[in-house]
């Protein structure tokens, strides 16, 4: 099956049902079955002018096998292509398929497109030892205080919000009504700065990261390139990738590397944090924070 992972039951299906099949039928089945990767980015008449057969004989062949038509046949495929189950020229396929699905379909598929490549850019130039260098430097912190101003004091705050549901030395800066630097007026050595910002620069948060510096604490910075002040300043520099068709910069791959470098952290942390999570989750049940009971 040329190494792809879509629906496999699918395929075993109509690997099954291949002898009932008619002729022209068993020619449309056997292109799928050599050719899994093509359905969820092919129309009908494509699958049929690749297997030489007629676009009902394609249709036909689908419902063989138990589905309303091709469109219905070809859904586990197309999903499994979102999920990532296939390689770039199958995604890219993919995309000029929603393309042509109507007036805002350029749109979609060109959002949709940044998305990916932004995160697969960002994921592409950092390694595991990276970020397991960098969490370590954040669980032996005193204190770790979270930087971004603008569209990035959300993902700021939200990287915060789900450190503390097990540990309690993170706080996302600036408070409200204090600035960055007064609220790193006595960290020190002992303490570490993940500050975030992209093109252009938010000067609070540059000045920022050069009095942490002063103060000898740890940086570590998040933005969209190797030259941007903070990654020249960073102990531990990440480049996230931001573009977007639109007027506004990407935060995807940002709130993603955020999530996996919060995943290290709690990855190279005693265990004890498990046990505060468990706890912290718990006592929000019993407080009825929640709907419905705990599982």
């Amino acid at each position: 099956m040329n190494g792809t992972n879509v629906s496999s039951v699918i395929l075993e299906r109509l690997a099954g049902e291949l002898s009932e099949l008619t002729p022209e039928a068993r020619k449309a089945a056997t292109y799928v079955l050599e050719n899994p990767r093509d359905v969820g980015v092919s129309t009908v008449r494509e699958i049929a002018e690749a297997a030489r057969v007629k676009p009902n004989t394609v249709v036909r062949m689908a419902r063989q096998v138990g589905f309303d038509g091709y469109e219905d046949f070809r859904e586990p495929f197309r999903e499994a292509i979102r999920r990532g189950a296939a390689d770039f020229p199958e995604r890219a396929r993919w995309l000029q398929d929603i393309r042509k699905s109507g007036a805002l379909g350029g749109l979609y598929a060109d959002m949709v497109q940044g998305a990916l490549r932004n995160v697969e850019d960002t994921f592409a130039g950092i390694t595991a030892d990276d970020l397991s260098t960098a969490a370590q430097t954040i669980w032996k912190s005193r204190n770790v205080f979270t930087l971004g101003v603008g569209v990035n004091n959300s993902n700021a705050r939200n990287f915060t919000y789900l450190a503390s549901t097990g540990m309690v030395q993170f706080h996302a800066i600036p408070r409200p009504g204090s600035t960055p630097i007064d609220d790193l007026a006595w960290a020190d050595g002992r303490d570490v700065l993940i500050a975030i910002t992209c093109k252009p620069y938010r000067r609070e948060v540059v000045e920022a990261v050069e009095i942490a510096k002063e103060q000898g604490m740890s940086i570590i910075g998040l933005s969209d390139s190797p030259a941007s002040p903070i990654i020249r300043a960073a102990d531990h520099g990440f480049v996230v990738s931001a573009e977007t068709p639109q007027f506004f910069p990407s935060s995807v791959s940002t709130i993603a590397l955020l999530e996996t470098l919060l995943s290290f952290v709690i990855a190279v942390a005693s265990d004890e944090v498990v046990t505060r999570v468990e706890t912290f989750h718990r006592r929000r049940h019993q407080l009825g924070i929640y709907d419905g009971d705990p599982e």
